[in-house]
């Protein structure tokens, strides 16, 4: 153990903190010193989001020391941006320790002058975006890992514009963060006439606003009795996503009981991540027992949702991120296209790993398509500088996140899952099915298919490899990938787009990030990009082809898996 990791262990053992925090260090000083050096061996990195990590104690961890010193940086931020009247709305989720760490940054920042607006109970992140703006907040603060394991919690820091920080706050931010050096330096003594419990009075207005979003009332008058079996994976979707699709006029919605219980062990599940099919077996199985047409799962923050829908055969099958995506695009463009609302002057925004059948889409209807780097804080960021010049109609990404209307500024899985029940009445009133509308989309603009490749590495070496990796493929990059020709590569970290056909290299005009993407000359694209918050990194893989008839999409969706697995094993990726 070197000595700058040692420091920090005798810091914590006799410094101000609790006595079993420091029982815990000695425990794992004697039992298990390589879990205790990964607890130590550096500060849990606050990112240009915020914190996520496993609880626990030691300053890589989450814990009640962390979240004070992060809050107190940004509480020191805040004071210095802002002359008075400063503002803050704090939510948290369903995890082990929300709730108590949500406290703890709430005393901190009323400990420094700051008014906050707590929740009185779990809230989806989305309404904490909704919840900053309503109530004019300068930044917001959700305690929430997302969609990762249990042992996980995180800490999201949001700006006045409701989305997640962005430059320059973000960095600035950082470095007031980077300049507490001890709990001594937090104010933690909570003031509690600048504390102000909120809930069901917010819940209120943002369904309110969900409600002006339906683009054909009229189709769900016709099935809104439709069944919905709805699961919020023991998180925070629980009562508020039953409610929104209430008022939106879906009178049968039954949510999974089993996945009801508020319990941040999740028990009923591996993972809590609707991007895995495993999450939703469960209510794919009651949908199957009961005649439900649409299942519905949002993660623990309630800011992603999963979708099943059944097949002609009358089974359920799990559409991924970008199908959709590529749904609700086309229900919105062609909705505000009937409606006469295109003049040019509207916009959607994908990121860059999204499929390019978003891009297709809008292109039909005269709208475009702004792109973006990874991270839906980027596509809030591009709604805040186009706002008052240009109408946001809808964004997405692969990861299950979507937005339609501009009056939440992340991805809101509430939203989402009332688009996405009345896409299937749309459908229905076709006497289609979603399959059958997602299939005419292919007919139209060519069938795309995409998968998604993870590979974790563990701790810091997990950390080194990753960044390894990435060395190889920037300064080796393949000449051919399967057999087929690369003929562009856009490197986001050095901003080069590289047409290896005209030898023409141009600028990247997005901000510098750790990303390539390899187009081949049958245009499939690969995107290798570590992960921001965690020691992996995924790989994208899209191809898209020309389809004529319904019988040519299966085909073109079992050349895509073959083609998915060649790719796979030349890039030495063996999980497929």
């Amino acid at each position: 153990m070197n000595s700058e990791i040692k420091n920090r262990i005798d810091s914590w053992l006799n410094g101000s903190y609790d006595e079993q925090t420091k029982d815990e260090i000695r425990q794992l000083m004697a039992e298990n010193p390589s879990l205790l050096e990964d607890a130590f061996y550096r500060n849990l990195e606050f990112g240009t989001g915020g914190l996520r990590g496993i609880m626990g104690v030691g300053t890589n961890r989450m814990n009640q020391y962390t979240v004070a010193m992060a809050t107190q940086g940004l509480a020191n931020y805040i004071n210095q941006t802002f002359n008075s009247d400063k503002k803050v709305a704090v939510a948290f989720d369903s995890r082990n320790n929300s709730s108590y760490f949500a406290k703890v940054a709430t005393n901190v920042l009323s400990a420094n002058g700051i008014y906050v607006f707590l929740f009185d109970e779990l809230r989806p992140t989305p309404e904490l975006s909704f919840a900053i703006r309503h109530l004019e907040c300068q930044a917001g603060i959700v305690i929430t890992a997302s969609h990762n394991p249990k042992e996980y919690n995180g800490y999201k820091v949001y700006w006045s514009d409701g989305g997640q920080i962005v430059p320059p706050h973000d960095k600035n931010i950082i470095t007031q963060i980077n300049a507490i050096k001890d709990i001594q330096a937090v104010k933690s003594i909570a003031n509690k006439q600048m504390i102000q419990k909120i809930g069901h009075e917010i819940d209120s207005v943002y369904i309110e606003k969900i409600k002006t979003l339906s683009q054909n009332p009229e189709v769900i008058e016709n099935y809104g009795n439709m069944s919905i079996v709805y699961t919020p994976l023991h998180g925070a979707g629980v009562h508020v996503v039953p409610s929104a699709l209430e008022e939106f006029g879906f009178n049968n919605v039954t949510v999974l009981p089993q996945q009801a219980v508020i319990d941040g062990n999740f028990p009923t599940v591996q993972s809590p991540n609707p991007e895995e099919s495993a999450a939703l077996s469960m209510a794919i199985e009651h949908a199957q027992q009961i005649g439900a047409e649409l299942v519905l799962a949002t993660d623990p923050d309630c800011d992603r949702v999963g979708v099943a829908v059944r097949d002609k055969s009358g089974n359920f099958v799990l559409l991924n991120g970008n199908q959709t995506a590529a749904l609700m695009v086309y229900y919105m463009c062609l909705n505000w296209h009937l409606n006469g609302k295109v003049n040019g002057n509207q916009y959607i925004v994908k990121t860059i790993v999204t499929t390019d059948l978003l891009t297709k889409i809008a292109d039909s209807f005269d709208i475009e398509t702004v792109e973006v780097l990874t991270g839906f804080k980027y596509i809030a960021e591009k709604m805040h500088q186009l706002e008052n010049q240009k109408e946001f109609i809808c964004g997405g990404e692969e990861s299950y996140g979507y937005l339609v209307g501009d009056f939440v500024r992340d991805k809101d899985a509430v939203i989402a899952c009332c688009i996405i029940a009345e896409i299937l009445a749309y459908a229905k009133i076709q006497k289609k099915s979603l399959i059958d509308l997602l299939s005419d989309i292919y007919l139209k603009y060519g069938f795309y298919k995409e998968k998604l490749l993870s590979i974790t590495r563990k701790g810091k070496e997990g950390l080194s490899a990753i960044a390894k990796m990435m060395e190889n493929y920037r300064k080796n990059p393949p000449s051919t990938i399967n057999h087929k020709k690369i003929v562009r590569i856009k490197d986001y970290l050095l901003q080069n787009d590289n047409d290896l056909i005209s030898n023409r290299i141009t600028k990247i005009n997005l901000p510098v990030s750790d990303v390539l993407q390899f187009y081949l000359e049958d245009n499939t694209k690969i995107t290798v990009r570590p992960s921001g918050t965690e020691p992996k990194i995924k790989f994208y893989f899209s191809v898209q082809r020309p389809v004529h008839k319904k019988e040519d999409i299966l085909k073109a969706e079992n050349n895509a898996q073959k083609q998915f697995i060649n790719i796979a094993k030349e890039c030495e990726i063996n999980n497929l």
